[in-house]
């Protein structure tokens, strides 16, 4: 366990991502994947309010509810750090004070809990204020629907902006960043935000942490076989690039005799700021892959090779 950013929260260096839960893994499977990650020593799981509105048949909700249903099932909410995000969905969409509210009235009624210990602005909204959003972040800090508030797909510039809003106003600031971030995946995070997060002592937990699959080795090139609903965003690292990191990765995977997905997940970790990187599991044999990261430590050589293929 290590401490998020600034927090008092003792986290799993590898965060449980809860999109797929009532999407892509039904309530049996999702409960496996939750117990067997628990029964490792995992403590730290990621929703959001819209998941899974993107999966047929579904409006929103189902995976705080899941979750919310396995909580109660296993009596262990305190030992669980739960994060959960407002914004992106279009049933409560934006970051007006009205919105976070409500949103977060909901999420707390479908995960059956009396708190929230990461909320996430789950994506910026320049149509709101930001010291109206952070207004109402504070409101429910102080009112201890909340332990600390956090930001997700921000630019360096207005992050930079609401955290010195929260300076100067006094209000909760935001004490970790979620970004696209990953082997591929490097241009829109490197740079400004990485720095500004680092000055700021901020927490990084990337998503898309595995590229929707790609970096666990499934997808090569001439097999077109997969079905998964990932698939097509994952063939699209096919590049030269693409091959160049599944190459270095399979070496590296090869010698320290662990999965591909393992290894870049362990680059993630290798990362300044980076605190735990958030991958999901369908099954428990896909969970194997993270927990095995979470052990994982790789040489300055090895972080290199994997930098420099992907370059």
């Amino acid at each position: 366990m290590a401490r998020l950013g600034t927090t008092d929260l003792d986290i799993y260096p590898i965060c449980l991502g809860g999109n797929v839960f009532g999407w892509t893994a039904d309530r049996d499977d999702s409960f496996a994947v939750l117990d067997a990650y628990t029964a490792a020593g995992g403590n730290f799981i990621d929703t959001a309010d819209g998941y899974s509105a993107f999966a047929a048949g579904n409006s929103g909700g189902e995976s705080e509810t899941m979750l919310g249903e396995w909580l109660r099932a296993r009596g262990n909410r305190d030992s669980v750090v739960l994060a959960t995000k407002v914004g992106m969905w279009d049933r409560r969409p934006g970051l007006s004070a009205a919105n976070i509210r409500a949103a977060a009235d909901d999420s707390l009624r479908r995960l059956g809990t009396d708190h929230i210990d990461l909320y996430y602005a789950h994506q910026d909204d320049d149509s709101v204020p930001l010291e109206e959003t952070l207004g109402a972040f504070d409101e429910l800090v102080r009112a201890g629907k909340v332990r600390h508030i956090a930001a997700s797909n921000y630019t360096a510039p207005r992050l930079a902006e609401a955290l010195e809003i929260s300076r100067r106003e006094g209000l909760a600031r935001y004490v970790a960043l979620q970004p696209h971030y990953n082997l591929v995946e490097r241009a829109g995070f490197e740079g400004e935000l990485a720095g500004l997060c680092a000055r700021e002592e901020l927490a990084v937990l990337p998503y898309f942490a595995l590229a929707k699959g790609f970096l666990t080795g499934k997808y090569r090139p001439g097999d077109d076989t997969s079905e998964s609903p990932r698939a097509e965003g994952a063939r699209a690292y096919l590049d030269e690039r693409g091959v160049k990191v599944l190459a270095a990765l399979d070496e590296i995977a090869t010698l320290r005799g662990v999965p591909v997905a393992s290894v870049a997940l362990a680059w993630l970790l290798g990362q300044p700021t980076v605190a735990a990187p958030i991958a999901s599991a369908r099954t428990t044999d896909q969970l194997t892959a993270l927990l095995t990261a979470a052990e994982l430590r790789l040489s300055e050589d090895e972080l290199r090779r994997l930098t420099e293929a992907s370059a």
